[in-house]
């Protein structure tokens, strides 16, 4: 009975990017409605920028984040820096260590659930007699493909090339890996003195157990080997789909809804391409034709990066009825579950991988190179959920028709009929929330046999 259960206080640390707080945020909200007393690490701007239904249990403890040379003064997260800034906020970062280390010796800490980043803090917590998790937001499919924390700290791969073949350790069938591009272009936002494989390994060796943002239903082979390469448990903490609220009350959404109810079903294909997606100018234009060219209605969410300022000139009045850009952050959970939406175009974020598989929608993969997108778009492939778009293994390229072949082929045409019919069975699983809420059950379930 969870009355009878000891009530801990758990403190969780995510690292400053918007994927990585909300996963940490569902965690949180899921601890304090089972009555445990959450204290909330973050920087300022990031914690004004969290939603504000979560429950007023959850203890919000802002650390200053500390200057450093080369970031830009009021820069507090990712979405906030071009991919070669983001070095700097690392370093800013682990200079947050004595605050963190401060506040667990005066917090009555129990369990600190930290992320991939603060490679230092398992060392600060046993010190002071603290349990300490190691929560990745990413999947157990990439987490696999990066290995034990013997590899990833001192280990062979060194060249980007090592990185672009199936590791040898894996022991199921696979074929994720990574283009030369996407790890060339990740590699831009790694801190040298500290490179993120050292950082994951280090959390991962120093930690009681992991925890991952996955479930045996979609991951059980990657999650079995994760438990084999890393000598510890490794407890699914479910998908952590979203619990928004509708967002009713905006009147772009109204305007939208009302867009789309003139839209057959499912005929919309979303264009989603996340917050910090890295792009050039003129692959901008060519993505635009490709999306011109489809002849498919579509709601495009333009963002910060890549801007407004990079649509082709005419672009809107060409596709004008057919094509609705929104500028900014947009309701993404609620314009996805709209009957007239019948697809995505995506960056293969596994959280906006989460929402639309949730809602039964096929992936029109176009990987980003930032973190473990390029991972995901193999992985989705693989399991018939969705066709990527063929790009260049060296510099990433592409062009327009093939982005329109591949929306047409999700979106309309026979070959792409068993990947609907995929991605519509998944729903089962990504859909269904009370499934991954018993994953939770699970997590915290570890928190009290101590990780064992």
């Amino acid at each position: 009975m969870d009355n009878e259960e000891k009530k801990f206080h758990v403190a969780l640390f995510p690292w400053l990017a918007y994927g990585h707080l909300m996963p940490f945020l569902e965690v949180a909200t899921f601890l304090a409605q089972k009555g445990h007393r959450v204290s909330f690490i973050s920087t300022p701007k990031n914690l004004q920028k969290l939603p504000t239904d979560r429950p007023p249990s959850i203890t919000l403890v802002e650390l200053p984040l500390p200057r450093v040379h080369g970031l830009p003064d009021s820069a507090e997260s990712t979405a906030e820096l071009p991919n070669n800034k983001v070095p700097y906020l690392k370093k800013a970062y682990d200079m947050l260590e004595p605050a963190v280390d401060e506040f667990l010796q005066r917090s009555g800490v129990d369990w600190i659930i930290q992320d991939f980043a603060s490679h230092w803090l398992p060392q600060v917590a046993s010190r002071l007699g603290v349990n300490s998790a190691f929560f990745s937001v990413y999947s157990a499919t990439s987490l696999a493909f990066l290995g034990p924390p013997s590899v990833l700290i001192d280990g062979p791969r060194q060249r980007p090339e090592d990185f672009t073949v199936v590791p040898e350790w894996i022991d199921y069938p696979s074929k994720v890996r990574f283009r030369l591009h996407e790890i060339v272009t990740h590699q831009d936002c790694m801190d040298t003195g500290v490179s993120d494989f050292q950082r994951f390994g280090k959390s991962i060796r120093g930690s009681k157990f992991v925890a991952v943002r996955s479930c045996g239903e979609f991951e059980a082979d990657p999650l079995r080997l994760l438990e084999k390469l890393y000598g510890k448990p490794v407890v699914p903490m479910g998908l952590l789909p979203p619990r928004h609220k509708l967002s009713g009350g905006d009147e772009r959404w109204v305007e939208l809804k009302r867009w789309l109810e003139d839209k057959k079903e499912k005929s919309v294909f979303y264009v989603g391409l996340g917050t910090e997606v890295n792009i050039s100018p003129e692959m901008i234009g060519e993505l635009a034709g490709g999306i011109e060219k489809s002849g498919l209605p579509f709601v495009w969410v333009v963002g910060q990066r890549p801007g407004p300022e990079n649509i082709p000139p005419g672009f809107e009045s060409r596709v004008a009825g057919r094509g609705y850009l929104w500028m900014g952050w947009a309701p993404q959970a609620e314009i996805l579950a709209h009957t007239a939406i019948g697809g995505i175009l995506t960056h293969c974020g596994w959280s906006s991988a989460i929402e639309s598989l949730g809602q039964g929608l096929p992936l029109i993969l176009f990987s980003g190179a930032n973190s473990d997108q390029g991972l995901m778009g193999r992985l989705f492939e693989e399991r018939g959920v969705g066709f990527e778009v063929p790009r260049d293994e060296a510099d990433g390229s592409f062009t327009s028709d093939s982005v329109a072949q591949t929306i047409r082929q999700v979106m309309l045409e026979p070959e792409g009929e068993q990947v609907r019919a995929n991605a519509w069975a998944t729903r089962e699983i990504f859909g269904n929330v009370e499934l991954q809420l018993e994953y939770l059950g699970e997590f915290a379930r570890a928190l009290q046999k101590g990780g064992s």
